[in-house]
């Protein structure tokens, strides 16, 4: 009899720790421990998806002479997928990384307004490889909103570093965090090494995670003014008495942000020679809003920019299909 209960009982605690798992898998804790509710949707081959597919008929042309080998576009209300080329294909993300490095650095600092002091330790190794600088010092004391804004327009490594530093007390340790945003968020495909995007051959995502992440990171009010930002002055500091005035990389290589019926409304480019050209930007058309991620053009900063001029192409286009 006491064997039968026994087994009884360790059946129960089997299925209420297989019951807890699943709860933890759909309901996944925001920095700031509210509950957030992640919505999963099937497709056809039966596995779960954040995005719904609707493809725009007037872009299904012009997807396959894009400059970009890799591209998504989503409708952000409703995370519909409007266009899509390789989009679930692996890619190197090189300053796209940048996207996670900031909204994990928003959720994880307690005061925006709290200096940061950059260490030497901070440029040693980003000299080396040839990081993007957003141009401030070593032992040089920055606001965390500064660093945040030189994370995305000028796309600063040693922003990266010392916001990593100092919220995990290694980059290592950061990573780790970013890690964990990405399965939460359902970025099945993601794994990061660095916060910066240098190259590494074990840091890779996809642009459909990348248009989860954004899409993810517009929610926040922090963020959104930063990604949308054309320029902006950081405060005086101990180095840089005037401060440091920056420039959003995209918009500095657009002639004008304007499209047919909206405006591109703001962005973050990547670029290795491995990773190619690459754009992640929001844009407002018609009254909503819109997600493009691409990723692999051909290309330098010297270059063309084919990225920016992909952007372009897919807003401009997008919507225009009429039934005849």
């Amino acid at each position: 009899m006491m064997e039968k209960i026994k087994k009884k009982e360790s059946k129960f605690f089997v299925l209420l720790i297989i019951a807890i798992i699943v709860f933890i898998y759909i309901f996944n804790f925001t920095s700031n421990g509210k509950f957030m509710f992640i919505k999963t949707k099937v497709n056809k081959a039966g596995e779960t998806s954040l995005l719904t597919t609707v493809p725009d008929p007037s872009l299904s042309v012009l997807s396959k002479n894009l400059n970009s080998p890799n591209a998504i576009l989503i409708q952000l209300d409703n995370l519909t997928v409007l266009m899509e080329k390789n989009s679930s294909q692996r890619i190197y993300p090189a300053s796209l990384t940048k996207i996670m490095t900031a909204i994990v650095a928003i959720e994880n600092l307690q005061d925006l307004q709290e200096n940061i002091k950059l260490s030497n330790a901070t440029f040693h190794e980003l000299y080396k490889e040839d990081a993007s600088i957003a141009g401030f010092k070593p032992d040089e004391n920055v606001r965390a909103i500064d660093l945040l804004y030189g994370v995305i327009l000028p796309s600063g490594a040693e922003c990266s570093i010392g916001l990593a530093d100092h919220i995990a007390g290694s980059e290592k340790k950061f990573v780790e965090i970013m890690n964990q945003k990405a399965m939460a968020l359902g970025m099945r495909d993601t794994h990061f090494t660095n916060s910066t995007g240098l190259q590494d051959s074990n840091h890779y995502t996809t642009v459909r995670d990348l248009s989860i992440l954004l899409s993810y990171a517009l929610k926040n009010n922090t963020f959104r003014d930063i990604f949308t930002s054309s320029r902006y002055s950081t405060t005086p500091t101990n180095k840089h008495p005037e401060g440091i005035t920056f420039h959003s990389t995209m918009f500095k290589n657009m002639e004008n942000p304007v499209i047919d019926g909206g405006r591109i409304l703001g962005g973050k480019t990547g670029y290795t020679d491995r990773a190619g050209l690459c754009l992640a930007s929001l844009a407002e058309k018609g009254g909503r809003e819109y997600i493009l991620v691409t990723a692999g053009a051909k290309g330098n900063h010297k270059s063309e920019q084919y990225n920016i001029d992909d952007a372009y192409a897919v807003y401009n286009k997008l919507g225009k299909y009429k039934k005849s």
